[in-house]
């Protein structure tokens, strides 16, 4: 069967640039994956996605004209009934082939199989595969209804009284097979073979394609339009890095404005411009953001990654003098940088701390209260924590020989100050600038050192792979700021239910356990959700339990995607390990161990001990009695056991979870050994007690670092 080429084309207005890159994916994949499924293109053909401004577009190779017809077998009824006692067919029987288009001449080829506990008759037939026509119409429409739209238009169309609804007006379909039309409609539109341009700088008002294949040629030498969002990326890319190069600066990273700035234009042009260097007075982040967000420009960084005042612009049209082009979007920026400059210098006008009073009319949520009485939450909590790293006595709370007291003093300042930058110009205009704004207040405000770094780091880790906060006092309030939250809302019952989490408590779960974990921290979770519960007084039910199986969930998730197995985490959760800071030395030990070539014996062994235990009615025996051992199996496992539990214990409390793992590795022989020789479930009651305390004791020892049962195959 011959094959060409297909091209689907949707000439539409403005598509919404945040979503241009989902739309162009969706449209393409979904309508290749209905044509494939009917039949009209192999498995593995090419496809070939092409989005920008004004249209979504699709090339598929190796279509077929109509698809291959197919053999199909169908079930008709079982064999009692279709049949009479003389073999002939019943009134149902015919009825049924009657229902899939056949007659009563079929009877005698149809054939008998069997179909559970009885025959039945099945009936072969021929269907005639698809028309490219009526499969491509099936799966445009099926393309168009699945588009990830993330707000839906209603419009008129041109006969004036039919209404459409899409993601915008759409005024062009094009459907080419090879050079051929094929005649499909959507949205009110028949297909056909021209489409427009770029909107300035086309050769012709409309473009006539001659085939599938030159439709991307054609676009660009007759259209002035790169049709592929990929390739109109990459070329933006080289045009900023070209405009940088020469200045020795670079431009900012920003993956998701380069997305929205490619879905803006057809045919790039970048421009340098600049601005008056006394603007960057004003704190870079706000520099950035301004012209990222509102004027969609790349800003450049020299070599210290320092804000400079050249900036480059992405335009969608290539005139000879580009010089007006840059003065206007010179002139457009100035007025945001100097909005930046009045908010920043106002701002400084007032104290944080005269702002905390203000805090207590701002609402947080309408059963916790206002952000007034968050803040001293967050302070109880902050106390709470410095209180058990005081009893914890880990070396990472000292911080340049400050007493904990001293730590607890700046924790309460910080966390006092921590949100009265909700109230300042700057964050009300930019609320993506919490806590950094806060951060450069304090230090203007000249705060103790560490207090204006904790202010600034509250809020994180903000998202994954973001950095932890950079100093102690910063760790306090960053981690009493997530409990806040979590503890709060898992209190009055607002947990995230499947992909809808609106507080972010995923996110904020993540980050308590990355700052446990990453800084080692000797704190036990369980302690911190009870010692922060006390300053929500009557307003929460204790939410301890389901927290920490929200935690255990997330904890898990992280560590697979670093690359742990899931059964070295499994075993390592399933303890439910309160200091989540030991976690990466347990993971790294049960890998330590797996390797060993004792392991996988030891774990079955352990497994096995483990069910033996679980069958045990009422309170397991834990004495062992050396009298009872009578046995010769028993007693080495005995004298084993009581040789290497000292030292696996010894190693563990030092928090060497590899070395007490390798010491059981000696367990292995008598180990091996006593399940060979030994009956557990003697007939005697008290030898049975007794070799089921030795079990439990081995149990014990095997798994303080992890549960062992869960590496066995």
């Amino acid at each position: 069967m011959t094959t060409k080429n297909l091209l689907v084309e949707l000439f539409v207005e403005e598509l919404p640039p945040k979503a241009l890159r989902k739309l162009g994916e969706a449209f393409s994949a979904v309508l290749a994956d209905a044509l494939k499924a009917q039949g009209l293109a192999p498995a593995d053909a090419a496809v070939t996605a092409y989005a920008t401004p004004r249209r979504l577009a699709v090339h598929l190779a190796g279509v077929a004209a109509k698809a291959a017809d197919r053999a199909v077998q169908q079930k008709l009824m079982p064999v009692a009934v279709a049949l009479d006692a003389a073999g002939n067919a019943t009134p149902a029987l015919l009825k049924k082939l009657a229902s899939v288009g056949a007659d009563a001449t079929v009877v005698p080829s149809l054939k008998r199989a069997p179909d559970g506990k009885a025959e039945a008759l099945f009936l072969d037939t021929v269907v005639a595969g698809v028309t490219l026509k009526d499969g491509l119409q099936k799966a445009l429409d099926e393309a168009l209804a699945k588009l990830p739209i993330p707000k839906v238009m209603t419009y008129q169309l041109a006969d004036g009284w039919s209404d459409v609804k899409f993601v915008r007006p759409a005024h062009g379909l094009v459907a080419l097979h090879g050079e051929d039309l094929v005649a499909i409609g959507a949205l009110g539109l028949t297909a056909g073979r021209t489409t427009r341009g770029h909107r300035f700088e086309s050769k012709a008002g409309t473009i006539t394609i001659q085939s599938a294949d030159s439709y991307e040629r054609q676009l660009r030498e007759e259209g002035a339009v790169i049709a592929s969002f990929d390739q109109r990326r990459d070329e933006i890319v080289r045009q900023l890095q070209a405009q940088a190069a020469p200045l020795g600066l670079t431009p900012i990273d920003a993956p998701e404005l380069l997305d929205e700035v490619t879905a803006l234009v057809e045919l790039p042009n970048v421009l340098s411009c600049q601005f008056e260097p006394e603007f960057l007075a004003v704190p870079q982040e706000c520099l950035i953001l301004t012209m990222k967000a509102n004027q969609k420009y790349f800003p450049l960084l020299d070599a210290q990654g320092k804000l400079t005042h050249r900036f480059l612009v992405v335009s969608n049209i290539h005139p000879d003098d580009a010089s007006k082009v840059i003065e206007g979007n010179e002139r457009v920026v100035r007025p945001r940088l100097a909005d930046a400059k009045f908010f920043f210098d106002q701002d400084r006008k007032k104290t944080l701390a005269s702002r905390v009073e203000g805090l207590g009319k701002v609402v947080y949520h309408g059963k916790l209260g206002s952000q007034g009485e968050r803040t001293e939450r967050v302070r109880a909590i902050a106390h709470a924590i410095v209180n058990q790293l005081r009893m914890a006595q880990h070396p990472y709370t000292v911080e340049a020989k400050d007493e904990f007291d001293v730590l607890d003093s700046k924790a309460q300042e910080a966390a006092l100050l921590a949100k009265a930058d909700l109230l300042t110009d700057m964050v009300g205009e930019f609320p993506e600038l919490q806590g950094i704004m806060g951060g450069y207040y304090a230090r203007h405000e000249g705060l103790r050192d560490g207090v204006a770094k904790a202010i600034e780091d509250h809020y994180k880790p903000r998202f994954a792979g973001d950095a932890l906060p950079r100093n102690h006092t910063g760790t306090v309030v960053a981690l009493a700021d997530k409990l806040e939250t979590l503890i709060g809302l898992f209190g009055i019952g607002q947990l995230p239910t499947g992909d809808k989490d609106p507080f972010a408590l995923r996110r904020h779960a993540l980050g308590v356990i990355r700052i446990l974990v990453e800084n080692h921290m000797h704190l036990s979770l369980p302690e911190l959700i009870q010692g922060a519960l006390p300053a929500f007084g009557e307003l929460i039910q204790d939410p301890t339990e389901p927290l920490l199986g929200f935690f255990a969930d997330r904890l898990a998730v992280s560590l697979r995607d670093q690359g742990y197995s899931a059964q070295e985490v499994d075993a390592v959760l399933a303890l439910s390990p309160a200091r989540l800071g030991d976690v990466p030395k347990r993971l790294g030990a049960v890998r330590a161990f797996a390797a060993l070539p004792e392991s996988a014996s030891l774990a079955a062994a352990n497994k096995r001990v483990g069910n033996i235990l679980k069958k045990i009615e009422g309170e397991l025996p834990t004495e062992v009695q050396p009298a009872l051992l009578t046995e010769a199996a028993e007693r080495a496992l005995a004298d084993a056991l009581a040789g290497v539990k000292p030292q696996a214990d010894a190693l563990f409390e030092q928090h060497d979870y590899a070395g007490s793992l390798k010491a059981l590795a000696a367990l292995k022989a008598p180990v091996d050994a006593f399940f060979d020789d030994v009956m557990v479930n003697a007939e005697d009651p008290a030898l049975r007690a007794n070799r089921q305390a030795l079990l439990k004791q081995l149990h014990d020892a095997m798994n303080r670092v992890a549960d062992l049962s869960r590496l066995a195959a």
